[in-house]
């Protein structure tokens, strides 16, 4: 019988804090996230300076409370995983620091993981039984994407965002209207009160053939809508704003992703990011794939936003692929999905 394998996750990427400790890559044994989107809200989106501050902060009261949570010690793990990558660089730095100093004082190998892969490989958290191939659609606050997965490990990126990224588009979208932010989840429960064909937003470039994402037009077909009506001494529809909002960017991210499925002769997709966890996605995704006789997969929404339990599960198989990190690695804010990251 083989030996289970047990491996930390590091994550501070952005504005979480997260460590956790997951059983060969698919098991959860411990977690814990300490999350600054209050400290932030104030500032309508996150500051990257208070931000490390804060990761600094909670990071031994986090790593402490982990192992406690799972009855473990450090000689009880296996390896410790961490993001490199994307990310804020300051942010990146903090986690970095204190998995190189739990590598060199317990003796622990060390693997660098890649942010966006991790987000996708947390839906093997949830779906056991999920193996490549398929089609994945990355949708979070800095990255809109399409990727091939072929196996562990091998990408192909096959159509991203040319400007904002989804999340990002609804944050200022949100924060136009003076709805607050985070703008993702407070737009999708606005949205359910209003009608998502009350205002004909463009819909960029979805009957090309490419597999782009372009949302900057969308987001200035709302500001010129929000501009008129004001000018207009209307009262603006907030719930028919936010629905029909909504209705246009989902409306590309399901055509492009079919579409992509299609094309690489697929029949798995798979969501992932932060954006993953929008109900109206979820449920045209749902409706689409249905239709299409496609198997669809996302995580469990505490997956969807950053957390530690996706970059120990994505730690596991770089670790068993003999991947190891240098000591002296540095983050790599612009990393790329299928990048190296430095090994020794």
């Amino acid at each position: 019988m083989e030996k289970d394998i047990y491996i930390l996750g590091i994550e501070t990427s952005c504005d979480e804090t997260g460590a956790a400790i997951v059983k060969n890559g698919r098991e959860i044994v411990a977690n814990v996230v300490a999350s600054q989107i209050e400290f932030h809200k104030k500032f309508g989106g996150v500051v990257p300076e208070l931000a490390s501050r804060k990761h600094l902060e909670i990071i031994n009261p986090v790593l402490d409370e982990v192992l406690e949570q799972a009855g473990m010690g450090f000689d009880d793990l296996d390896a410790v995983a961490v993001t490199i990558g994307p990310g804020l660089v300051g942010a990146l730095l903090m986690g970095l620091g204190a998995a190189k100093v739990i590598s060199y004082v317990k003796k622990l190998p060390l693997v660098g993981v890649d942010h966006i892969e991790a987000h996708i490989y947390s839906n093997f958290i949830d779906h056991p039984d999920l193996k490549p191939p398929f089609v994945a659609l990355v949708v979070s606050g800095g990255h809109t994407m399409l990727v091939y997965i072929e196996k562990y490990g091998s990408y192909e990126l096959m159509g991203q965002t040319l400007d904002d990224s989804v999340g990002e588009a609804y944050d200022k979208v949100a924060a136009f209207l003076g709805l607050g932010y985070p703008g993702g989840p407070i737009i999708d429960d606005l949205a359910k009160e209003g009608n998502t064909e009350a205002i004909r937003f463009p819909r960029a470039m979805i009957a090309k053939g490419e597999l782009n994402f372009s949302l900057s037009g969308l987001k200035t077909a709302v500001l010129n809508c929000v501009s008129r009506l004001k000018l207009e001494s209307q009262e603006l529809p907030l719930p028919d704003l936010a629905a029909s909002f909504q209705a246009a960017v989902v409306d590309v991210l399901v055509s492009k992703t079919l579409r992509a499925a299609r094309q690489k002769g697929v029949e798995k997709i798979v969501l992932a990011g932060g954006v993953a966890a929008n109900s109206y996605l979820r449920r045209r995704m749902t409706e689409a794939t249905r239709d299409e006789q496609m198997a669809l997969y996302y995580p469990n929404m505490s997956l969807c936003t950053d957390n530690a339990i996706m970059i120990a599960a994505s730690g596991y198989y770089r670790f068993i692929a003999g991947e190891r990190l240098s000591l002296e690695a540095n983050p790599i804010p612009n990393l790329r999905l299928g990048q190296s990251v430095e090994s020794v």
